[in-house]
Parts: C-alpha cells; structure tokens; sequence
C-alpha cells in the first residue's frame, strides 16, 4: 500500500503537565529505541531503555518545582509529535537533554518548530549535544542553532563522562536573545 506525504500543520508546543506523563513515556521508548541504532545500547532485561533524565523531568512535573528540568510537548490536531527535555534551567545554562520527533512528523518542518519554540521559550546561553554518528542530528542542530542565534553559535567536541571507550559528543552552544 502506497500513502501521499501530506504536509502536517505547524505543532503546538507547550509545557508537559503531570498529565502527559504516559504519552511522554511512550514517546521516551520511541526516542530511545530509535537513537539505539546510533548508540547501539539495548533495553534493559524488563525491555525498557535507560530512562533517569525522563524520571527527573517527570519528578518534576509531580512536584510542582521543576527542580531545573522542564518537559515539552509538541501536539498536531492534538496528537503528540514531538517533546523535548531541558535541565539546568536554576543554572546559568540550558541544556537540551533529549528531542525527539515521531517519524511521521520528520521531514514537515515540526522539529525546527519545536526546537525553536524551546529555545526561544528561554533566552540565555544553552547547550545541545548529540553524536556525529546521528548524521540527521549532525545536520539538524546547526540549522537550528543558525536559525534561533544567528552566528552566535559554536560547536565543540567533548569527551563522554566515564566512557573513554565512546566518541566524543557534539555540543552546540549558543546564546539565545
């Protein structure tokens, strides 16, 4: 069977309430299965990914404080196509810390929305790293970095915490007026 790509509205991004916990664990199985094919990490032996940044933001959302993470949810027709996860926000730096777009949304222009609107959500100085070998991240991040910052960007390599064995991940710092 052979379906047309029909371009998708523009997403609605906004902040993750305690109520969108389950369709944020089911879309955190969805990233970490898919970012397993750069990383090659397997599901644990209950089948489940490595899941302590989602449990963080999700602690948060139980609190009410955040606790310097926050979670977004990006909605099409009300159906979830994208979220993202930053942490550091009582710091002097953002990090994005997982982004994530479901495959039937790729290629419309929705991670460029979503990922604009996070940035944008808090101006100040941000950090975002991904892996050379996720060539789409490779070539997404800096378009998106070009378009929020203009030039007031940069990219750096850094050594993985505790895993001399891994490449170095990619950071794009930038500055977000």
């Amino acid at each position: 069977m052979t379906t047309s790509r029909v371009p998708l509205p523009r997403p609605r991004t906004r902040p993750a309430t305690v109520d969108d916990r389950d369709v944020l664990e089911r879309l955190w199985a969805l990233f970490r299965h898919d970012l397993s094919g750069v990383t090659g990490e397997l599901p644990g032996p209950d089948g489940r990914f490595r899941d302590e940044r989602l449990r963080a933001a999700l602690d948060g959302l139980d609190r009410h404080d955040g606790a310097g993470w926050a979670a977004h949810l990006a909605t099409v027709d009300d159906r979830p196509v994208a979220f993202a996860l930053v942490r550091g926000l009582d710091g002097p730096v953002r990090v994005l810390s997982a982004f994530f777009v479901v495959r039937a949304a790729r290629r419309h222009g929705v991670g460029r929305d979503v990922a604009a609107a996070v940035l944008r959500a808090v101006p100040g100085p941000w950090e975002i790293a991904y892996q050379d070998a996720n060539a789409p991240a490779a070539a997404f991040w800096p378009r998106v970095a070009t378009e929020v910052a203009g030039e007031r960007w940069v990219l750096e390599h850094r050594a993985v915490p505790g895993r001399p064995d891994l490449p170095p991940d990619a950071w794009v710092r930038l500055a977000v007026s």
